[in-house]
């Protein structure tokens, strides 16, 4: 794809889940901004600062389009990461308005760690709840009353998704729950789960979806109800006195600076609006691309008795580790011919360690970036140091 011509021949970049490349467009938007309206956002009234509100606004539009929420029931706001995002949202909830919390097994460490914090912070008691192979939860095996659940939508090390959210969601708000989705690793090649589905809140990373690092978190206006604020400072308030401070977020119009303490990285923003155009405009072809590369390999593997893969699908995020041969010097390996992937536990080490208890593994997490040829070598590398 012409948008990624700055990948040099034979350089084969295999992780796009930890964070994906950047296409053209994005890269000219952000420089865009620092060189024709470099302005802070929300504060100023000249014409840079005018085009860059004017654009942030943009945004915030382009993100409820992109998941197909309304706009009279839904805030977005931005933040760092998912992790900073999941964090933020559960150190401000109010204990009194639950009974427990509730995260899954196979999470990354942010809404593990994260529900660890809340429940030592607030004395709830936390449940680790089961996911099936296809990613789903029982719903009838768990109680949500009053619950605080907090699970992702598709899994960072094999993709596998939660297929019937909209069940899980009907679920926790008949019990009076709250359901926050981490949607780190689906909103760039399975969003289609997500778009419409109105959870209370929606945390993702732009720098999985094409765009510059960057949080978002999407939420729904009600949850204002069950929070206190409690991380404030500049860009949040219409009136400070001596011992007091009047917050934008009371109104509708400015609801999304509840979470938006501080300068946010306008450029970064004005990327992720690029990012989503960018993804609208996406030829079948690309994506059919995309599909053909995560067959290949996902087959090739898979062909092997001497790889052992965790996914039990094909998924742009599968990960494996060779029988007889340590990961991490399969990385090295493979590095050396510019090949480059991810090794480890890719911070799930709850599951794929004292759950599972596999090695540290490789993970190949493809993107709208590789090309057939970059398969091609994959392959043959792999077959080399396989055999």
């Amino acid at each position: 794809m012409n948008d990624f011509d700055y990948l040099g021949e034979g350089e084969v970049y295999l992780d796009a889940a930890c964070q994906s490349l950047r296409p053209r467009p994005v890269i000219d938007a952000i420089n865009q901004y620092y060189t024709e309206h470099n302005s802070c956002g929300e504060r100023v009234k000249y014409k840079w600062g005018v085009e860059t509100d004017e654009k942030v606004e943009a945004t915030r539009e382009k993100v409820l389009k992109f998941l197909k929420l309304s706009a009279r029931k839904y805030t977005v706001s931005f933040t760092l990461n998912t992790t900073y995002g999941i964090n933020l949202i559960l150190s401000q909830l109010k204990a009194s308005a639950f009974k427990k919390v509730m995260t899954s097994e196979i999470e990354h460490n942010s809404p593990f760690l994260s529900t660890m914090a809340f429940s030592e912070r607030t004395g709830l008691p936390r449940e680790v709840i089961k996911r099936e192979e296809d990613g789903s939860i029982d719903v009838s095996s768990y109680d949500f009353t009053n619950a605080v659940v907090v699970v992702n939508c598709a899994s960072n090390f094999d993709g596998r998704k939660l297929l019937n959210i909209k069940e899980l969601l009907k679920s926790v708000h008949k019990a009076g729950g709250i359901l926050i989705i981490d949607a780190a690793q689906a909103m760039a090649h399975s969003s289609d789960i997500l778009r419409g589905v109105e959870v209370d809140a929606i945390c993702f990373s732009a720098h999985k979806l094409y765009a510059p690092s960057l949080g978002v978190i999407c939420w729904r206006d009600e949850l204002a109800a069950k929070m206190e604020v409690g991380f404030v400072g500049g860009g949040m308030v219409d009136d400070v006195k001596k011992d007091s401070y009047l917050l934008s977020a009371e109104g509708k119009e400015h609801r999304y600076t509840r979470f938006e303490a501080g300068l946010q990285a306008w450029g970064e923003i004005v990327g992720l609006g690029a990012a989503l155009d960018w993804l609208n405009k996406l030829p079948k072809k690309a994506w059919q691309n995309l599909d053909n590369n995560t067959r290949e390999l996902y087959e090739f593997l898979s062909s092997s008795d001497k790889v052992h893969l965790v996914n039990h699908e094909p998924n742009p995020t599968m990960s494996f580790y060779v029988e007889g041969l340590d990961s991490h010097l399969l990385g090295s390996a493979l590095s050396r011919e510019n090949v480059m992937a991810r090794t480890g536990y890719f911070c799930a080490h709850y599951y794929l360690d004292h759950v599972m208890g596999l090695p540290p593994l490789m993970r190949f997490s493809l993107g709208l970036h590789n090309r057939p040829e970059d398969i091609e070598k994959v392959k043959k590398v792999m077959a080399k140091i396989i055999s």
